[in-house]
C-alpha cells in the first residue's frame, strides 16, 4: 500500500478535485482512505440510555474516498506526484519521481 496514515494527499478525481488533506485512516480491505476535511458525512444518532451517555442529534464525521482518486502530495513540486522508492543501507524511503525529494 503506497498511501499510509498521516500522509498528505491531493484529490485528483471527482467533486472534491484539487482539495488537499492528511490521511486519518486507511481502510485496506475496502480500498479506501479517510482524508481530513475533504469529505464529511452526516449521521443521525439516537440519545444514549443513561445520563452520562452521548446526546442524540446530527453529527458530522469524515467520509472515505477511493485510493485511486488520491495522489501523494510533494511540497517542493506543490502538486500531486507519482512516487518511487530509494533504498539506502537498511532504510527504504519514498521519493518524488519528478524532483527526487523525499516524501
Amino acid at each position: 500500500m503506497s498511501i499510509r496514515k498521516n500522509d498528505i494527499v491531493v484529490v485528483i478525481k471527482g467533486k472534491k478535485k484539487g482539495k488537499r488533506g492528511r490521511v486519518l485512516q486507511v481502510l485496506k480491505e475496502k480500498n479506501r482512505v479517510i482524508v481530513e476535511n475533504v469529505i464529511t458525512v452526516k449521521r443521525h444518532l439516537k440519545p444514549g440510555r443513561d445520563k452520562s451517555a452521548q446526546a442524540g442529534g446530527i453529527v458530522e464525521k469524515p467520509g472515505s474516498i477511493a485510493i485511486p482518486n488520491v495522489m501523494l502530495y510533494c511540497k517542493k513540486c506543490d502538486r500531486g506526484v507519482r512516487h518511487g522508492y530509494k533504498i539506502s543501507g537498511e532504510t527504504k524511503s519514498r521519493i518524488c519521481k519528478k524532483c527526487g525529494e523525499q516524501i
